[in-house]
């Protein structure tokens, strides 16, 4: 009697997280839209080394979704760069508001020593159980042992980016890994368009046509890595390209 009912009490249990975990993605990207949006927006000029891509979409409760990438196997891209994809979209849901949406690039000059965010990426640690369970054959595919976990972490440069469907509502977030930050940012933005969840209502970049597009604003100064921002919330720029393509970047809808 005791051994039945412990199995049933495990089964309840186990019912229970798996409607929990997947209760707020049946309204999110698939794996498959995911994968078919990351490759085109891989596919393109984004300032960077054209190298394949770690995509990962979370629900608004941080849990994951989805996790794909654009290569042929697990090992075309950084593998690295799985867990940091997740962050990205971590980051960008945990920090973004109905209202107001902050991209992971808004974040990098918040965090510098001195600056009014310091300590932030310290923050919110990535789970290791959930990051680094396997199997590994099964990464960036549709049962990629992250899916209904919750990843957490912080990631303070370009690639995470909040989600917001057609009614406006904050229901998520993507982040993209594999790259440059820069480039990642791009890749982000053109993957949320593709996957239509880019209706932000409002955020800090100053282009009401890309409110939470990369501030390319920092001032180099002699002898300082990576100079004042303007505005406070300023990203490197990695080459002489990504300003003016982070600028031509689709507009929300």
């Amino acid at each position: 009697m005791k051994k039945t009912i412990v199995n049933l009490a495990l089964v309840g249990s186990l019912a229970a997280a798996s409607n929990i975990a997947f209760a707020d993605c049946k309204d999110l990207p698939t794996h498959g839209d995911l994968k078919t949006a990351l490759i085109a927006a891989q596919g393109v000029d984004n300032g960077g080394f054209g190298l394949h891509m770690w995509g990962t979409i979370v629900d608004r409760d941080g849990i994951v979704c989805a996790v794909a990438f654009t290569g042929a196997d697990r090992g075309d891209q950084w593998p690295g760069s799985r867990v940091i994809s997740a962050q990205k979209a971590n980051t960008a849901n945990a920090f973004s508001l109905p209202g107001l949406a902050l991209s992971t690039a808004n974040l990098y000059t918040a965090v510098q020593p001195g600056g009014s965010l310091f300590g932030l990426q310290e923050s919110n640690p990535v789970d290791t159980a959930a990051a680094y369970k396997g199997p590994s054959k099964n990464y960036g595919q549709h049962n990629d042992p992250l899916v209904g976990k919750k990843i957490g972490g912080v990631n303070v440069f370009g690639g995470g980016l909040a989600l917001y469907n057609e009614a406006g509502d904050l229901v998520g977030a993507a982040g993209v890994s594999g790259d440059s930050s820069c480039a990642d940012h791009n890749i982000a933005w053109r993957t949320r368009s593709g996957l239509g969840f880019d209706f932000v209502p409002g955020g800090i970049s100053g282009d009401a046509d890309r409110p939470d597009n990369i501030v390319y604003d920092i001032i180099p100064q002699a002898a300082q890595m990576p100079g004042i921002s303007t505005s406070g919330w300023g990203h490197p720029a990695c080459n002489d390209a990504v300003a003016g393509i982070a600028a031509a970047l689709p507009a929300i809808p």
